[in-house]
This record gives structure tokens, C-alpha cells and sequence, in this order.
């Protein structure tokens, strides 16, 4: 099946790279990394789930002449043998009919063809693998020709989808149809052939990182684009749910491909806003694939989705997409009662905190510093983190090497003193242990850069010890020697002689 357990490779050099740079070395997890992370590990949750990867084709597509799969053509108790055997026989039908000319040749084939599809697309028996051994493959490559009427076409396409759908193997059987199913994606094609074609090419997709590619290399990408913006429903849905399949990676070339498509971004938007919830389940998909592999996907669809949310207020979409004095727009995000406003704010404003020096002193004497201390201290899980990556860039300048980052003593002793610390302990308490990590990050900090030595007190009055204790034994390596080496350099035998 799917083989999505590799993490993808983020792109060299990107600004989003940069923007998380500053914490790199005291908050380890940078945003981008993050997002890569949870893209791929809910498309193994979705694929668990829903069986998301590979789909098989058990009725007709909307609007095509057979509206349903006959009820009782196929019996339920029929033997495996039986089945085996019908399937090698429909085969042989297949190859038959290519070979005959004159009067009912037409209906012959697509009689043969329906046969193997009703075959295929019973679900008591496996005759993938039957059909293949058989032959099947190359002679369904020759009834997808070119000139060859739509219902032929349709019920090869359909056929190869269902062969597709697959072992591992029995997928990559499908590598001498390839061209002919992109090519069918085209405009020439009716849009009922199109789409069984891109139902086939996300079967393919699904399978691995290898066919992906060679999709990618055969030009799948831009007519399956095309055709995920279709004004038919079941079309739109079935191309978007192959591209999620198509881009998702690890390569990150076809979602950076796919951003630079002139429009792509306005039809992705448009699909999202409609009322059609399939649609906009699958495009989201899209989304989440170009935000987890395009650093260039990410800045367009936070900038747009920021945009779009508040459409109404020019000046505010002005302020929005604009870094300098101007990010009194952010901040009236980050004030919103609207949860993906305050979000998607603090991620950008994280951004900018962890740019130059001048940006962070922007920020830092803006009315954005109290509203994100409020936040890192009373809001939802992942707002708080947003909002405690954003302090934490503005506490610190990176050195460019492999040692701790320098402080900014002055934002440091704000942030603590306006109220952070108790939220920032909490997040060391979360389940979450990259979460846990920027928790731990951050008490680092205080207690190394708060001035006369008081940052450990100020942890210690907090309950920030007991905080960190709970990794003393904690399965992860990482953890439990960041935790407890903290412990023994602050809270060692000496602490508290001094006083």
C-alpha cells in the first residue's frame, strides 16, 4: 500500500528557513519542521483510517450511461476458483475482440471490458492479481487509444483504476498505461473519461514515492490541475483527491510546482469557500501537502487565508502583507475572537520575531508583546505554542554557530515580568514533547539570562522544578537529559548559598 512513513525533505535556503533560524538552537523544532511533521503523520492517521491512499471504483461515476452496478451480477458465494477462472476468461474475451473486424465489434469490446470491471470491482474476492497473470494490463493499454469511443475508454480506464488499487505490485504493473491515462486527462478528453483516468493516476500516486515521481516526470501535474477546478462536483473531487496523492512527497518539487501555477491559488481558495463540503475536504488535503512542502506555499496560503478572512478591511489586507511599522494589522489579528486569526497572526508575527534585530525591537515595543503574553498564558493548546515561539524569538539573537543564543536581557526580564513564565512552565507540562521541549527551551533562558541570578528563583516560584522533574525518567533521551541537566546546573547542591 502507501508508503508514506518517509519525513520530506524541506527545500535549501527558503525565508521561512531563516525565519526560524534564531531559535534553532534553543527551540529545536522549528515551525516548518513542525508542520512537515503533522502533515505527514495525519496522512498515515487519514490513510489508517479511511483507506485514503488507494480507493477502488465500485459504481459508475456520476453521469456516465450505467448508473449503478447491476444488483446480482455478481454471486456472493461463488467460489475463489470460479471467480479466478471467470477473470482469465474475461480476459481472454479482452484480447478476442481486438482481434476481430466487422459489424458488433464495437459492442464486443465493451461487453469484455464490463465483464473484467464487474470483476474487478467485487469486493468478496481479490482477482487483481488473477487479471494481471492473465494479461490484462497490456491489453487495456491498447483499448485506451486514441480515437477509441468514450464508453471504451471509460471502462479500460475503470479497470486500470480497480488494478490499481492494489498490492504493491499489481500497481506498478500499471507503468505501460501511464502515458495514456495522463494523456486522457487532457481537454480533448470527455470529462467522465478524465476524470476515471485521474481516479486511476491517484490510485498510482498513492502507492509510493517512486511512481509519484514518475507521474510527475511524465506530466501528470498540470492537466490534473486543470482538472481539479472542474465545474463538475465528482470531477473537481476526484482530481483534488489524486493531487493530495500526487504532491505529497517527500520531494518537494511538485508542491513548488504546483504553487507557481498561474491562479492555482485563487481556484484553491474558491474551492474551499464553496458549499460543496467533499471539495472542500479535498482540496484542504492540498493545502496541507503544499503548507508541509513549500516554504513558498505556506507564506501564499497563511498571507491569502489572512487576507480572505478579512476581506472587508483593505487597509488591514494591506497590513497583513506588509512587514515594517505596519503590523498594527497583525496585531488587530491577534486581538480577533476568531481562533484562525489569532493563530495564523502569532505564526507570522514568529516569523518576523525571529528576523533581524529591528524586527524583533518592532515587535517587541508594539501592543503585540502583552496580547501574546495573555495568549501563551489562557488561549487553546495551539495558539499558545504559536504565541510562545513568537516570545521566545524575541528573547534571543542566534550566533550563527553551534552555541546557546545570545540574550536580549530587556525583552527577557518584559516577557517574564508581564506574566509568560507560569505559561511557559505549563507548556513543559504538555504531552506534547516538542511542546514540552520549547517549554524547557524557554526556562532555559530565564534561568541563564535573568539578571543577579534570580531566574532560577523565579522557576522555583512558578513550581518550574517539578515541571522538569517529571522527565527525570522519561522514555524520550532528548528530554530527560535536556530536564535534568537543567536541574543539576541550576538547582544543584550550591543554589541558594549565596543568598
Amino acid at each position: 500500500m502507501a508508503d508514506d512513513s518517509a519525513s520530506p525533505s524541506p527545500s535549501s535556503a527558503s525565508p521561512l528557513q531563516h525565519h526560524r533560524e534564531a531559535l534553532k538552537s534553543s527551540v529545536r523544532n522549528t515551525a516548518a519542521s513542525r508542520r512537515r511533521e503533522q502533515a505527514i503523520a495525519i496522512g498515515k492517521e487519514r490513510r489508517e483510517a479511511l483507506i485514503r491512499a488507494k480507493r477502488v471504483c465500485r459504481a459508475s461515476i456520476s453521469g456516465s450511461d450505467e448508473a449503478e452496478m447491476e444488483e446480482g451480477d455478481m454471486v456472493v458465494d461463488e467460489e475463489k476458483a470460479c471467480l479466478e477462472a471467470k477473470t482469465a476468461h474475461a480476459v481472454e474475451e479482452l484480447k478476442s475482440a481486438l482481434s476481430i473486424q466487422g459489424k458488433g465489434v464495437q459492442k464486443k469490446k465493451i461487453e469484455a471490458l464490463r465483464d473484467l470491471r464487474r470483476l474487478l470491482s467485487q469486493p468478496e474476492v481479490p482477482l487483481v492479481d488473477t487479471a494481471i497473470k492473465a494479461g490484462a494490463v497490456p491489453l487495456l493499454v491498447q483499448y485506451l487509444s486514441f480515437g477509441s469511443s468514450d464508453e471504451q475508454l471509460l471502462e479500460a480506464a475503470w479497470c486500470l483504476t480497480n488494478i490499481a488499487a492494489g498490492e504493491p505490485e499489481e500497481t506498478k504493473s500499471l507503468l505501460p498505461a501511464l502515458p495514456l491515462l495522463i494523456a486522457h486527462l487532457g481537454e480533448k478528453s470527455s470529462t467522465l473519461v478524465a476524470e476515471q483516468c485521474a481516479w486511476a493516476i491517484g490510485n498510482v500516486a498513492g502507492e509510493g514515492a517512486e511512481l509519484r515521481s514518475t507521474l510527475l516526470a511524465q506530466g501528470a501535474l498540470r492537466p490534473l490541475t486543470r482538472l481539479m477546478f472542474s465545474s463538475k462536483g465528482s470531477t473537481a473531487r476526484t482530481a483534488a483527491w489524486a493531487m493530495s496523492n500526487l504532491i505529497k512527497g517527500p520531494d518537494p518539487k511538485a508542491a513548488n510546482e504546483l504553487i507557481t501555477i498561474d491562479g492555482v491559488l485563487n481556484a484553491i481558495i474558491a474551492s474551499l469557500e464553496k458549499e460543496d463540503e467533499e471539495l472542500a475536504t479535498e482540496v484542504a488535503w492540498v493545502v496541507v501537502y503544499l503548507s508541509a512542502l513549500s516554504d513558498r506555499g505556506i507564506s501564499l496560503i497563511v498571507l491569502r487565508g489572512l487576507g480572505n478572512l478579512i476581506a472587508a478591511d483593505d487597509y488591514m489586507v494591506d497590513s497583513v502583507l506588509t512587514v515594517g511599522n505596519n503590523i498594527i494589522g497583525l496585531i488587530k489579528c491577534l486581538k480577533s475572537d476568531n481562533r484562525v486569526l489569532r493563530k495564523e497572526s502569532s505564526w507570522a508575527l514568529s516569523n518576523i520575531a525571529a528576523g533581524s534585530f529591528e524586527h524583533k525591537k518592532l515587535i517587541f515595543a508594539s501592543e503585540a508583546t502583552p496580547v501574546l503574553i495573555r495568549l501563551v498564558t489562557s488561549v487553546q493548546f495551539d495558539i499558545r505554542r504559536e504565541a510562545a515561539y513568537t516570545l521566545g524569538n524575541l528573547c534571543v539573537v542566534p550566533t550563527g554557530n553551534c552555541e546557546l543564543p545570545k540574550i536580549i536581557v530587556e525583552h527577557l526580564v518584559a516577557i517574564v515580568d508581564g506574566g509568560a513564565l507560569p505559561g511557559f512552565i505549563h507548556l513543559v507540562r504538555s504531552a506534547d514533547v516538542d511542546t514540552a521541549g520549547l517549554g524547557l527551551q524557554f526556562l532555559e533562558l530565564v534561568m541563564r539570562g535573568y539578571p543577579n541570578k534570580q531566574g532560577p528563583k523565579l522557576v522555583e516560584m512558578e513550581d518550574g522544578i517539578e515541571a522538569m522533574e517529571r522527565f527525570q525518567f522519561h522514555e524520550n533521551e532528548q528530554m530527560r537529559n535536556m530536564a535534568n541537566g537543567l536541574v543539576d546546573e541550576y538547582f544543584g547542591e550550591d543554589y541558594g548559598l549565596d543568598e
